[in-house]
Parts: structure tokens; sequence; C-alpha cells
């Protein structure tokens, strides 16, 4: 039995919900189908044990400046935000392996001359990325040259080793992957839409990693699902199949043969994921070119959970980064006000694929022996965690890794690039991606929710 509905919405994460929230608003029948048994894409949250408080295995830090579409529902839902911690020393394991402690915020352990010539690149970088176009990639100046090499190529024009080690750094925090893989070109334009380096890295106010909700990020979605019409959120239905005619609107059919009509769709799945979908007709080129073009970052989370915030008293931020792994860096990411302690592992990167084939007991083996191999130079005795939670995100057939797509050179400067958030008929895309603002971040997942969701709306009006 076929159901019609005047919207379809593909994907239950944040954009797809903030879409289907405009969707409501405007009074249109419709229905969200989501692949994962559970609401939410990349935000998860679970309890880190039965008495004390939650943590965010996946999308984990807002602020309250410029991601004001993500702070908006943060103030609408009343969720409690707790300010990352930026006090103490932190900890950085250099190439030789050997550990230093050094100022929080710190890149590495660096001499004042050193750390006044890094100041200084990354004032460049800052110049650079200022320059992209985020409405159309291809129109900013040096784009096609910029789109034609890798950013290490890139970085390597400046002939620093130092600015290399730095940049390969950031590029496998933010993105998951090695600076020879991405595009120049697309990591200039992550860093413009994040206004800026030095936000995208900071962890202090207008920073990237400035709040936490004490609520879990799930929850946005889990309230964005809850405003909507009872019933309209399925979840383990992945979609299989849009088909579209002139005139006759689309037929959207999921891998359980449920078959639903709509004047409208609009699909929130990552841009990697596009190929698992069956579009007839198919995709216009330039976008099935950036769809089978982009892939996604390798991310792990493994959270330690400890009865009591024993680095505090020790002087440490709970920040530890390492050039080669397994563990790539860390954060605090206690609640206090539930009780809960605990240091979250990034595993991201080369490091971290390499630590993701080892047996499950062994991963957390070499876990625990780094931070407290790390951390033990500092204090006398690291603790056992009473809890180990681990999340690979690549292992997720729905997510395929995090935290968003990046794409290689030869893709953005061009009509592909310019194609990402374009409908195509009745078919509009959302998703962190397509953002103009925050691309990859929780805030640009709402952004371009809100952007499809009335796009939608606005010609659906129209053609009544």
């Amino acid at each position: 039995m076929t159901q019609a509905f005047q919207v379809v919405i593909v994907g239950a994460g944040l954009s797809g919900l903030r879409a289907a929230r405009e969707v409501h608003n405007a009074g249109l029948s419709y229905i969200v189908l989501e692949a994962m048994d559970r609401v939410g894409g990349k935000t998860l949250s679970v309890q880190v044990s039965e008495d004390n408080g939650i943590v965010d295995l996946g999308a984990s830090w807002i602020n309250d400046t410029s991601q004001s579409e993500i702070y908006k529902l943060a103030k609408e839902f009343g969720f409690d935000l707790v300010e990352q911690r930026t006090e103490g020393r932190s900890l950085y394991r250099d190439e030789k392996g050997e550990v230093h402690c050094i100022p929080f915020e710190m890149p590495a352990n660096l001499e004042p001359e050193q750390l006044k010539e890094v100041d200084q690149f990354m004032q460049l970088l800052s110049e650079y990325a200022e320059k992209c176009d985020t409405g159309n990639p291809s129109d900013g100046p040096d784009a096609t040259q910029l789109d034609s090499i890798t950013v290490a190529e890139f970085i390597a024009g400046f002939n620093d080793p130092g600015a290399s080690a730095l940049v390969n750094s950031i590029t496998r925090s933010l993105l998951g992957v090695e600076s020879d893989e991405p595009s120049a070109l697309f990591f200039l334009d992550i860093l413009k839409r994040g206004t800026g380096l030095k936000n995208v890295i900071s962890d202090f106010k207008d920073g990237a990693q400035y709040l936490r909700n004490r609520q879990g990020n799930q929850s946005f979605c889990d309230r964005l699902a809850a405003g909507l019409n009872a019933g309209s959120v399925k979840v383990s239905s992945a979609v299989k199949a849009i088909k579209q005619k002139d005139g006759e609107g689309c037929v959207v059919e999921t891998i359980h043969g449920d078959v639903y009509r709509a004047d409208k769709v609009i699909v929130s799945v990552p841009t990697p994921l596009y190929p698992l979908i069956h579009f007839d007709p198919s995709l216009p080129p330039a976008k099935k070119a950036l769809s089978e073009s982009a892939k996604s970052g390798y991310y792990t989370k493994t959270v330690l959970v400890y009865t009591e915030p024993w680095w505090h008293s020790a002087g440490l931020s709970g920040v530890y980064s390492s050039a080669d792994g397994p563990v790539v860096f860390t954060h605090d990411t206690c609640v206090p006000q539930d009780g809960q302690y605990s240091i979250t592992c990034f595993h991201a990167g080369d490091p971290g694929r390499k630590w993701s084939k080892l047996p499950t007991e062994a991963r957390k083996k070499v876990v625990l022996q780094d931070i407290r191999a790390a951390f033990g130079t500092v204090v006398d005795t690291v603790p056992e965690p009473i809890n180990v939670i681990e999340k690979d995100w690549t292992k997720d057939p729905w997510a395929q890794g995090g935290p968003g797509p990046v794409w290689r050179p030869g893709f953005l400067a061009g009509d592909s690039g310019n194609s990402i958030a374009e409908p195509f008929g009745n078919i509009h895309f959302v998703g962190t991606e397509t953002a103009s603002v925050w691309r990859g971040y929780m805030d640009g997942a709402v952004r371009s929710g809100i952007r499809g969701g009335q796009e939608a709306v606005a010609q659906l009006n129209i053609s009544t």
C-alpha cells in the first residue's frame, strides 16, 4: 500500500528533523524516514553509569555566539550548558615519544621564538581562508589552483616543517584525515565557514569547543522529533530508491518495501551515502561526482569514566595530544553537577585506523597504557577507570566515519562544488556539509535543515 504526503524527509538527524519542523510549522503533511534504529544521526548520548550523567559519543560542542541556530535550540529546550574546562596545563607527546607539560592551547612544546612563528603562520593561513567564497567555492581567488593540490602540498610551499606537522595535526583532529588527503580549497573553506582558524581550534568563548550540553546532544534530536506529529518519524526505515517524474512528484521506497508518494523529498544523509540510494533519473553529473568523490574521515571516541577528576588536583586541563597516537587527543568531558568525571579520547586519521585494527581488548589496553604513560609524568598514580565506552563511527553503516565528508582535490572548484546544496527537481538536499556557516558542525546541520525545509515549503506554496 502506498501512502501519500506532501513532503518525505529522509534522515532523522539534526538537519532532517529541523527541516521537518519547517514543514510541520507550514501545516503540510509529512513523514520522516530514518535508517538507524534511533533519531540523532551523528549525535549519540549515553549514560556513563546507572547513576552518573551523560557523555556524548558523537558531536560534542557548541558556542553561544556564532553558532546561533543550535544555541537558539538549546535555550528553547532549556538545556544546561557546561563550559569546556580550560584551566590547568596540557600534555603533549612528541615524535620521539617524550611527554611535555605545556600551557593550555599551546600546539606543542615550543620555545618563545617558535611560538611567535606559529602565530604568524596561523595568521597567514587565516588570511588565505578568509579569501574563500563560501557561496560559490569556485569563485574565490586561486580557487582552481587550491583545489588542484592537497593541504600537505599547499603547506609544503611555505617550506616550514613545523607548519606541516601543525597543520597535519589540525586536519587529523578536525576532519579525521591526514593532510595529504583533502583538497587545500576544501580545508580553507572549512576554516572560513567556521569563522576562522582561531575559532575552529579554540575551547574559549566564540570557539568551536566552548560549550557542552549536560543533557547530551542527542536530546536536540529527541526534542525536535517530539515536536512533530505523532507517528511521523519512522526509524529502521532505510530508503533504497527515490524516483521522480515531471509533474508527478516523487516516489520513495524503503528497503522493507514501504512506498511513499510525495510532492517534495528532502534528503538528509551524508553525501558519501548518496550512492546507497537509487535515484531515478540519476543525479546530475556534478552532484553525482561530488557524492562519489566524498569520503568520511576516521573518527572514534573512547570515554574513560572515573570516580573523581584526579587530573584537576594535579593542575591538568585533561587535554593530551600525541604526534603518533594511539590517542590523538583528549578532552575533559566532566559534568560535576552529575558526579560525571570522564576523559574522552579521540582516535583519528592514520593513527586511529591503525589502532582500530586491534581486537577489542587490545584497543582498550593500549589506550589505558597511553593515558597512564602520559598523565603518569605528572601524577604519581593514574587510577583505573570504572567504565570504558567506545564508539567507532566508521563501523556504523549509516555514518561510515566522521565528523563529516571530506573532498580530495579536483571537485570543489567547479560545477560539483557549487552543486552541493542545489535541488534536483523535487528533491532538496540538506546536511551539515551543505551549510554556508559552520560546515561539519551541529550549527551547520541546523542551518541547512532550515534552508532545505524553507525551500520545499516555498516551492509547494508557489505551486498551489
